[in-house]
């Protein structure tokens, strides 16, 4: 409805900048520096904001033509059908938990931090009871979500960005290290520097949520694309000036790993004294705070999406008859996050987080070729400048950037892929036999069985260095995994087209 409509442009600047500015710049920076790309860390978040700049324009395009509620999950759904936006809506949903699980491990680092300046024996007790935080952090959001507890979202931008215009202005006093941000001309170089970027990539895919507050947005055709251009301009502005002054201020050496202590609040307190490492803590606990208790709404409104199209239970969409809020999809999307939160693996939540979003980012340009393709006619108010390259650059990178951190052999970025596939794995049986309990012909029992054997595949390539410590063993297993997930390609390729 139109008189829905209440944010112009600068309100859907602040709600893009909102998303995107978080608590992922206390997280990530650290692996991507210390122990991935030094240095030229600053040019792989530059590649970053293009990356994000090129796909935001396919955004930009299927927002303004569709300002529906939903997202990336409703733009595969228009183009593509039940099968893939499924898909969209489950990775957008898997990005979601381990972006929350990684919002929860910095808001303890983020208290130790704090506590760390006037008071070390409290962030000793803090470091010593990690899981209980969490666990009783996630418990108070899943309440305030479930009653339907509103954030301040302009007042929180507006608090970092002053935050961050005050670290860079006094930055100018304070003699920072010359550093080579440019990465070496090698392969073993590029290689790393592409693994830097994809590890970093969650810090722009926040700004995704001005395209679900499309149908709130005064004329979107026009503000939704603006909006996303000038955030994604704003974003790598900042980002790459913030980095850049934290490297310089913390040069890698022998005496500084990383290891106890996040490269941003080094710094601060580097250039701000003992003041700047207190208000940088603090800003680094409001971000996650916020961002565990925004990822639990987001995958809520995912879970319950997909159940309300039949999808997923329809007990999942069940509101709750005082607060109207989805409580069912809250606590089952809260259980996850605790899960992969106390484990407190920073390096592989951040890779989960991104390797998400990138397939995410893959489907909606896919997206836009096929509505190109499909829908000719369709009214775009905006449309995607250079097609096809802009959305086929889209692709590639985001493929690329998939690539790089598993060819390179990081044990986090494994474990966070084979971990993704694992969950999707499930996701999609339960989905399959949804659709066979819906209608159950050859068809669709063909489906369900090759979403069985994908599932079977992928538990047994993760699960084969546990089960038999043998090399020769754990091959053998891996081919079976292989086949298995070969023959369950095989049998949903041969059915989707009939079930779509």
């Amino acid at each position: 409805m139109a008189s829905e409509r209440k944010l112009g442009l600068f309100g859907a600047i602040v709600t893009g900048l909102g998303g995107a500015i978080g608590f992922e710049i206390f997280a990530l920076l650290n692996y991507a520096y210390f122990d991935l790309g030094g240095p030229s860390m600053i040019s792989a978040l530059a590649f970053c904001g293009i990356i994000n700049l090129i796909t935001m324009l396919s955004y930009s395009e299927l927002s303004a033509a569709i300002p529906e509620v939903g997202g990336e999950y409703t733009y595969t759904k228009v183009a593509f059908g039940g099968f893939i936006s499924f898909m969209a809506g489950c990775l957008r949903w898997l990005a979601s938990i381990f972006g929350g699980a990684l919002a929860a491990v910095v808001f303890v680092d983020q208290l130790g931090m704090f506590f760390s300046v006037f008071a070390p024996s409290i962030q000793e007790i803090i470091l010593a009871n990690i899981s209980v935080l969490i666990v009783g952090l996630v418990i108070i959001l899943v309440i305030l979500a479930i009653r339907g507890v509103e954030e301040a979202t302009t007042l929180i931008v507006g608090t970092f960005l002053a935050i961050f215009i005050i670290f860079l202005a006094m930055s100018t006093k304070y003699t920072l290290t010359p550093q080579n941000i440019v990465p070496e001309a090698s392969p073993t170089s590029a290689m790393y520097f592409f693994a830097t970027a994809a590890y970093l990539f969650p810090m722009f895919v926040g700004m995704r949520a001005l395209v679900s507050a499309a149908p709130q947005i005064k004329n979107p055709g026009k503000n939704v694309p603006r909006a996303l251009m000038i955030t994604t301009v704003v974003l790598t502005v900042v980002y790459f000036a913030v980095a850049y002054v934290a490297v310089g201020a913390v040069p890698i050496s022998g005496e500084i790993t990383g290891d106890e202590f996040p490269l941003l609040n080094l710094a601060a307190s580097a250039i701000m004294g003992p003041v700047g490492a207190i208000l940088f803590a603090l800003a680094g606990i409001v971000a996650s705070v916020s961002s565990v208790g925004t990822a639990m709404m987001v995958q809520s409104s995912v879970l319950g999406g997909m159940s309300r199209d039949g999808y997923l239970p329809a007990e999942i969409q069940r509101v709750h008859k005082r607060f109207g809020t989805q409580y069912i999809a809250v606590i089952a999307s809260s259980l996850f996050v605790i899960f992969f939160g106390v484990s407190g693996a920073v390096a592989f939540l951040g890779y989960a987080a991104s390797f998400g979003s990138l397939l995410v980012f893959a489907l909606v340009n896919l997206s836009l070729i096929q509505l190109r393709r499909k829908m000719p006619r369709m009214d775009r108010p905006f449309k995607a400048p250079l097609y096809p390259l802009t959305p086929i650059a889209g692709i590639v990178m985001s493929v690329l950037l998939l690539t790089f951190p598993v060819v390179l052999r990081d044990v986090n970025a494994e474990s966070a892929l084979l971990s993704s596939f694992g969950m999707v794995a499930i996701v999609l049986v339960t989905y399959y036999l949804r659709m066979v309990k819906r209608e159950i012909d050859f068809n669709r029992l063909r489906v369900a069985v090759g979403g069985i054997c994908f599932g079977a595949g992928v538990t047994l390539i993760i699960l084969a260095p546990v089960i038999v410590p043998s090399s020769l063993f754990n091959i053998i297993i891996i081919v079976g995994g292989l086949v298995s997930i070969l023959a369950g390609i095989l049998h949903i390729l041969a059915s989707t087209r009939k079930i779509d």
